[in-house]
């Protein structure tokens, strides 16, 4: 295995120096002077002054020395400062980790839960009242964009239910895990709801080809159960596409993540990649988004050694 990672690796550099060109290059071309946005409006500046700042900042380079300058700092373990603030991004991203990591670990739960459970239920009453009305849910749900379910969710359960906060982490000056969890369970509900449409379309699909295989009609044959022949036969049997999703969409949730901490005010990386994007600040943005490039990186090498653990036919070679 050591080995197989090791060839992932090097692999998976030339994919990750593409992805951060190309974030380097947009927001380079992005309309905007990271230093109008640097200096505060109570303080302003001549033009002179300004270009002494684009000279510090290192602004003044050409696009191409500037990018070699950042991998060069980034390979000596240094993220740099925020123009902003003069924060190190290192410590910017890291306290904004947890967050993210909760809310998106939490809708990567929820959904592979729900999607393979209303997948085997939609494929166990196939072209049924069920399996019709499920149907219908999986359009919608892949159609809404994830701020539009959150804006949604917001208006039915917070404001006129009343059954959950309508934003933010945790009440000020609480901070427990009870209070955390119910200002959690609405933005990872609204993240999670594309993601089990997907997931449940899937799972159905994989089921009802497998369904049909000999070993299967085999099995009812011998006088197995419906939940028995789903469970033993051909559930396993579809945890290569349904794992394969999974990992696909890893990303896809990051993304939604970022319009769903917006909506509801979660102090994660998306609120600070957002910040980041308004003030033009370079080193935060292309920080987060190594992070990001490296965290999707990973999880596809976890899932192709997922793939070995549920079928001993792959090997990782």
């Amino acid at each position: 295995m050591l080995k197989y990672l090791l060839n992932r690796f090097l692999v998976n550099i030339p994919t990750l120096i593409a992805i951060l060109i190309a974030i380097f290059v947009m927001i380079n071309m992005a309309p905007g002077d990271p230093v109008d946005a640097f200096v505060p409006p109570s303080q302003p500046m001549s033009d002179v002054q300004k270009d002494v700042l684009r000279h510090d900042l290192g602004l003044d380079q050409p696009m191409p020395i500037r990018f070699l300058l950042w991998v060069k700092q980034v390979a000596h373990g240094d993220l740099g400062y925020r123009y902003k603030d003069g924060q190190k991004v290192s410590e910017a991203i890291a306290s904004r980790i947890p967050a993210t990591l909760m809310l998106t670990c939490t809708g990567l739960t929820l959904g592979s839960m729900l999607g393979i459970l209303l997948g085997i239920i939609s494929a166990r009453n196939y072209n049924r009242k069920v399996d019709h009305i499920l149907s219908v849910f999986a359009y919608l749900a892949i159609s809404c964009p994830a701020f539009l379910v959150g804006i949604i969710g917001m208006y039915i359960f917070s404001l006129k239910l009343g059954w959950f906060p309508a934003g933010g982490y945790s009440i000020p000056g609480d901070g427990g895990w009870t209070d955390i969890l119910r200002h959690l369970v609405l933005p990872s509900s609204v993240l999670a709801v594309q993601f089990v449409a997907i997931l449940m379309r899937y799972t159905r699909s994989g089921l009802l080809e497998v369904m049909t295989q000999d070993y299967v009609r085999t099995a009812t044959a011998k006088g197995l159960s419906a939940n028995q022949v789903i469970a033993r036969h051909a559930f396993p049997n579809t945890l290569i596409p349904i794992v394969t999703v999974i990992g696909a969409n890893f990303g896809a949730l990051i993304g939604g993540a970022v319009f769903v901490e917006v909506v509801f005010s979660w102090p994660g990386m998306g609120m600070l990649f957002l910040d980041g994007i308004e003030s033009r600040d370079y080193p935060l943005i292309m920080g987060i988004a190594l992070f990001m490039a490296l965290a999707i990186l990973a999880i596809n090498v976890l899932t192709d050694i997922i793939y070995s653990w549920i079928d001993p036919r792959i090997t990782l070679k």
